[in-house]
């Protein structure tokens, strides 16, 4: 017994003794290890990027451009990206990103330890098999990456990742970290953020999109490239199902419609990037360089600003319409050139042939091959259109190209055409099959449409298409604008002593010229009308006594005031320039246009009516002028609010009166008259450079302003009888029809001071009602006519001393 009993207590001894041992091993192994992962804390800390950087992140935001009805009208980006703020994110949303990416985010401290075992558990099961391990970040882990650290698969990166998780969880909310999650992800196709995806890839805004939209998006964080829905369609599909299956999993979605969302098909529709509006890829541009120009490129494409223009979609379409046709009307005339290309079909598919064939997309052509043809058909093949994923479709379209089709060629079809040329064709309304022959006009030209009082820019067109050329003929092109420039050397005299009803002698003019040939301009018709009053110069632009009035009132006068309407920066003060001679733009020349139409007072163009910043905050605005009244909260019988405009007075508001009413004879009885039909008052004037190498119509009303030329890019004679009044006039009439028609006739406004006297327009004296040729003229106090007339007879034998420029100008 006492052995036993001797025994059990050294027993005991023993297994105390062991068990301190081994909680001294465990507390020195502890405090080892804590000692390491202190030291190993401690060295990746080191370098560790400064988290804090999150609190004042500003993301990279594309610039929006929109129309004056709030439509989009171009999206500039070099990440497609639009921030969303948590509060605005669909719940629904949420719920899918969560489901599929982090289901426990609003649990855990940053880093997942279920998710990190399940990871290593699957890394196990594959080892050696050269499968991808399975990823365990947290949301906040991928902010860390994708803000502060790099791509990098590496033991480092991933250390250093779960560290800046643990500090970005301690210092923001969840909200904040989930919302800069939302909106920095890459999700394919260009976009980055939730709200920018759901424009790109179903072009909605992140409210309207449905149960199976929202998975989809969620399901590609993972590998936005292995789920696109066009090439890898079945795998986007499945992956898209697995997201759904978790959100019903986790309760966010019901059985129902989780099986409802599953069974739709995966539909995308790309929404492109650049212009949104057809017909407005000038505009859009243009605005583009202005804001590249204004605040440079680096807050163009990431600074988030909002745009807003005073574009007019459905005039911005009236206009490239009316313009496109008026070019291939004066081109069709010319008769054909060439087809486009030609192709080998012999032997082959010739619509896989066809498709590689680059067409113009912003024009309502197709592009065909040529099959067979006989004198009078010729049967086509038409290009087959691209499906969502850009790939040429597989089935094939053709009809027929008839003699009526080529009634403009004036040619049997078998002689301007063969089998696999390639052409451009457009269907015949209501001829089921067939199809009108077309060609890319040679010509081109541009329009601009403007309001006089504001000058804002509602619609450009500045050419026939933006895909075969970025030129935009109606800012960048330097073009002569012969005539269209007589009624600014027509203001200048008004403001220096002539009347309406002055007498100017239309007679030979000479100028001579040391070491060149004497100067002698002529009219268009090559005759000379001898006395007529200043009125009918302009109505018929005569340009013999626009020189001899230019020399009288004396070009530096007339260069000052070419200035003064932004014509020409420094106009050489030649007497050729006062005939158009000089190069300038449409835009400046429907811009001093609109000054007249104002009234006298300064128009500046302008493409652009407001800009703010990503926060809010209005950066710029055209309209600068002041509103008394218009802040008032409510009404309380207070006045009406009142403009107050201190733009500066470029010309008398009583002679510019004249010029407009001068001009609306142009339209009556002038070289304008293709616009008289439209029973409006409307004010304008034809310009054609000498050859015919640019022809020019610029016309406006109380409302708008509009301008037109048409002329070759490389300039070249376009033919005699190519005047702005018969190929340029035409295309201002065909728009304003339209734009005009649901709108009264609004007379132009007479001036106070004006006196209403009626004359004889032929002859500048007073007259009585039942002169056929009495019309009633405005004069400026104390310059109404007397009952007779004296003519005033220029020699011109001393005109102005300098040289003149190249050419004469204009000449119609």
């Amino acid at each position: 017994m006492r052995r036993n009993e001797v025994e059990g207590p050294c027993e005991m001894s023993v297994l105390l003794r062991f068990l301190g041992f081994l909680f001294a091993l465990f507390t020195l192994v502890l405090l080892v290890g804590a000692a390491g992962a202190t030291y190993f804390v401690w060295k990746y800390s080191k370098d560790l990027p400064d988290y804090t950087q999150l609190q004042n992140y500003e993301p990279p935001v594309m610039t929006r451009v929109h129309a004056a009805d709030g439509s989009l009208v171009a999206e500039y980006a070099k990440e497609r990206r639009l921030y969303i703020p948590i509060e605005s994110v669909p719940k629904l949303v949420i719920e899918a990103f969560l489901s599929a990416e982090d289901k426990n985010f609003y649990e855990h401290g940053g880093i997942d330890p279920t998710g990190i075992f399940r990871a290593a558990s699957f890394f196990l099961q594959n080892y050696g098999k050269n499968v991808r391990p399975q990823g365990a970040s947290t949301i906040t882990q991928q902010v860390a990456k994708n803000f502060l650290l790099t791509n990098e698969v590496s033991i480092d990166r991933k250390i250093k990742e779960a560290l800046l998780a643990l500090r970005i969880e301690h210092t923001y909310s969840k909200d904040r970290i989930l919302e800069l999650y939302l909106n920095e992800i890459y999700l394919g196709m260009g976009a980055y953020g939730i709200a920018a995806a759901a424009l790109v890839y179903f072009d909605k805004s992140v409210e309207e999109l449905n149960v199976q939209e929202v998975a989809y998006l969620a399901a590609l964080p993972k590998a936005p490239s292995t789920y696109n829905p066009f090439r890898e369609r079945a795998r986007a599909t499945d992956r898209r199902n697995w997201v759904i299956d978790r959100m019903v999993e986790n309760g966010f979605v019901s059985p129902q419609d989780g099986d409802a969302a599953k069974k739709a098909p995966l539909e995308v529709t790309p929404r492109p990037s650049g212009s949104q509006i057809f017909a407005a890829e000038y505009y859009a541009e243009e605005v583009r360089r202005q804001i590249f120009e204004r605040y440079g490129e680096n807050k163009l494409y990431t600074g988030g600003l909002s745009v807003r223009t005073p574009l007019d979609p459905k005039l911005q379409v009236l206009a490239k319409k009316t313009l496109s046709n008026g070019l291939v009307r004066f081109d069709e005339e010319r008769g054909w050139r060439k087809p486009v290309t030609h192709i080998d079909i012999a032997g082959a598919d010739w619509g896989a042939k066809l498709g590689e064939v680059k067409e113009f997309n912003d024009i309502p052509w197709r592009l065909a091959v040529v099959l067979d043809v006989s004198k009078d058909s010729a049967r086509i093949g038409l290009q087959p259109p691209r499906a969502k994923s850009g790939a040429r479709s597989t089935e094939r379209e053709v009809g027929l190209i008839t003699a009526d089709g080529a009634k403009w060629t004036r040619r049997p079809l078998s002689s301007i055409l063969k089998t696999g040329d390639v052409v451009y064709v457009e269907p015949i309304p209501d001829r089921q099959g067939q199809y009108r022959l077309h060609q890319i006009p040679a010509v081109e030209g541009a329009m601009v449409v403007m309001e006089p009082t504001t000058g804002r820019v509602i619609a450009l067109s500045g050419g026939f298409s933006y895909d075969e050329s970025q030129f935009n003929r109606a800012t960048q092109a330097m073009r002569q604008p012969g005539s269209s420039f007589k009624p600014f050397v027509y203001s200048a005299a008004l403001d220096n002593g002539y009347t309406p009803s002055s007498i100017v002698v239309d007679a030979p003019f000479e100028l001579e010229q040391a070491g060149q040939a004497t100067w002698r301009p002529e009219n268009y018709s090559g005759k000379f009308y001898g006395p007529q009053t200043l009125r009918f110069g302009l109505e018929q632009s005569r340009n013999v006594m626009t020189v001899r009035l230019a020399n009288d009132v004396g070009m530096p006068i007339i260069s000052e005031y070419a200035k003064r309407f932004g014509i020409y920066d420094n106009m050489p003060p030649m007497l050729s320039m006062a005939l158009g001679a000089g190069e300038t733009t449409l835009m400046r020349m429907v811009g001093a246009y609109a000054m007249i139409a104002n009234g006298g007072r300064k128009v500046t163009p302008s493409l652009i009516d407001r800009i703010q910043d990503r926060y809010g905050h209005t950066i710029y605005r055209h309209d600068e002028r002041e509103c008394r009244g218009c802040d008032a909260e409510r009404w309380t019988n207070q006045s009406e609010p009142t403009l107050i405009d201190r733009r500066p007075v470029v010309l008398d508001p009583m002679t510019a009166y004249q010029i407009t009413s001068m001009m609306e004879g142009v339209v009556q009885r002038g070289t304008g008259t293709a616009l008289k039909e439209l029973g409006k008052p409307i004010a304008g004037k034809t310009g054609t450079t000498n050859d015919e190498k640019d022809a020019w119509f610029v016309g406006f009303t109380p409302e708008v302003v509009v301008g037109v030329y048409l002329g070759y890019d490389r300039p070249k004679p376009m033919g005699k009888g190519s005047t702005g009044g018969l190929v340029s006039a035409p295309i201002v009439r065909d728009f304003m029809k339209v734009a005009l028609a649901d709108r009264p006739a609004i007379p132009f406004k007479v001036p106070a001071g004006i006196k209403l006297v009626r004359i004889d327009r032929k002859s500048g004296q007073r007259t009585g009602a039942g002169d056929g040729n009495a019309i009633l003229e405005g004069f400026k106090p104390g310059t109404a006519p007397p009952d007779s007339y004296s003519v005033s007879d220029y020699s011109g034998t001393s005109g102005t001393a300098a040289e003149p420029a190249s050419g004469t100008g204009g000449l119609y």
